[in-house]
């Protein structure tokens, strides 16, 4: 499991002339550090009376964000374990399950622009942009499972799906640091 071991640990093994762990379980850790940094975000605000009036918003937030983080971790070390079972499905549908994610948790990071510490605004956009790539990671491994799937009903509808969602995630990382970037240059 690789989330109980060293980030030097997985690297090796990433690095390693070994199947697994490969591009999935890396698109399953980059959207996990980029559920850590708007998790981050939200605790360096909790508290703060600039930000009391996006406490009750913001717990709710933080909460959102620490499950999307706990699964991706999870999903780092289950796309390990699907392609381990040579099984085309499992292999599809974690990519999948982290594709759909990081669209759930790229929309937090617009929200962190508006209620979110300024001190730590960089950070938010920094959110966006790992989610984004996470997302387009996973539906590049999406891509290639359902390649060896031979189900062209099913892979029209998932291309579908993913060709929406990449869409508007790339909208909410442009738009997330074109406010970051009008924060920071005030």
């Amino acid at each position: 499991m690789y989330k109980d071991k060293s980030l030097k640990e997985y690297l090796d093994d990433l690095s390693a002339k070994v199947p697994a762990p490969g591009g999935g379980s890396a698109a399953a850790f980059t959207a996990a550090m980029g559920q850590a940094l708007a998790s981050m975000v939200i605790n360096f605000t909790l508290g703060k009376p600039k930000y009391a009036q996006f406490e009750k918003e913001l717990a709710l937030e933080l909460e959102r964000s620490e499950k999307l983080r706990r699964e991706f971790l999870d999903l780092a070390d289950r796309d390990v374990e699907a392609y381990n079972s040579q099984d085309p499905r499992k292999a599809l549908d974690i990519p999948l399950m982290v594709a759909r994610l990081c669209f759930e948790g790229i929309h937090i990071c617009p929200e962190l622009v508006k209620k979110g510490n300024v001190n730590l605004i960089s950070d938010t956009a920094i959110a966006a942009q790992f989610l984004e790539a996470a997302f387009s990671a996973a539906r590049c491994n999406v891509e290639i499972n359902l390649k060896s799937l031979n189900d062209e009903k099913l892979a029209k509808e998932l291309r579908k799906e993913l060709d929406e969602k990449a869409k508007l995630v790339a909208q909410i990382r442009q738009e997330t640091e074109a406010q970051v970037g009008k924060i920071i240059r005030r």
